[in-house]
């Protein structure tokens, strides 16, 4: 077991503002859908969902299907409104416990995916000084004074499981990054936004755009103005 104390590769523990507040609200939170054993998903007596509506789904929401990945952990559950896109084509969620406690999720892609925290060229900067770095099984584990994370890699992607030290013990941080998966039909329908949820996604349209020239704004005032 290697013990580091340089800065980590990752990315920040914590991800975007908009993703962690909407999971600590507990809006929209719906049982973990990696709750059902493999075994029990397959068997499913539930007809599988249309893999085309799946993918239009994905695109609508701006992610891609095969890097929604899921997990489970004891009393956690996804929080619908964390789910997101993370840079060009990652994906992000939260989990969120009735105490608080909150998991964070991330899929990233890299060029050369590495997810150990050993090389000091981490990107983006003002992360809290790292205090443990270790190899736990297949995957690496990362911890600062407030914060805590386990990674590991599959192809070019890196997958993180990550929380605050404070609301989320190691064991359980350790059973919910080995229970992350890559999201099956069943699961990509609980996680994914409903087909035609596009709010946000289309252009205002403006009353003071004149139908022609260049577009710019009509600022014309009144002669009293």
């Amino acid at each position: 077991m290697t013990s580091c104390s340089r800065s980590p590769r990752l990315r920040p523990l914590l991800l975007t503002v908009t993703l962690a507040l909407a999971a600590v609200t507990g809006c929209g939170t719906v049982p973990a859908p990696g709750s059902k054993s493999s075994a029990d998903r397959s068997s499913s007596a539930e007809p599988a969902p249309d893999r085309a509506e799946l993918e239009a789904r994905a695109s609508a929401a701006q992610l891609v299907a095969e890097h929604v990945w899921v997990t489970e952990a004891a009393g956690y559950a996804l929080a619908r409104q964390s789910v997101g896109v993370l840079g060009d084509d990652g994906f992000g969620s939260s989990y969120t416990a009735p105490d608080g406690g909150m998991l964070q999720l991330s899929v990233e892609r890299r060029p050369h995916a590495v997810a150990d925290c050993t090389d000091g060229s981490a990107p983006g900067g003002g992360e809290e000084t790292l205090v443990t770095c270790e190899r736990d099984g297949e995957q690496w584990y990362r911890a600062t004074e407030s914060g805590h994370a386990y990674a590991q890699e599959q192809g070019d992607l890196v997958i993180t499981v990550s929380g605050t030290r404070e609301q989320v013990d190691r064991a359980t941080l350790r059973s919910a990054a080995r229970a992350a998966h890559r999201a099956d039909d069943h699961e990509l329908d609980r996680v994914l936004p409903p087909a035609g949820d596009g709010s946000g996604q289309q252009p205002v349209e403006r009353g003071d755009l004149p139908p022609v020239g260049d577009g710019a704004p009509n600022n014309d005032v009144g002669a009293s103005g």
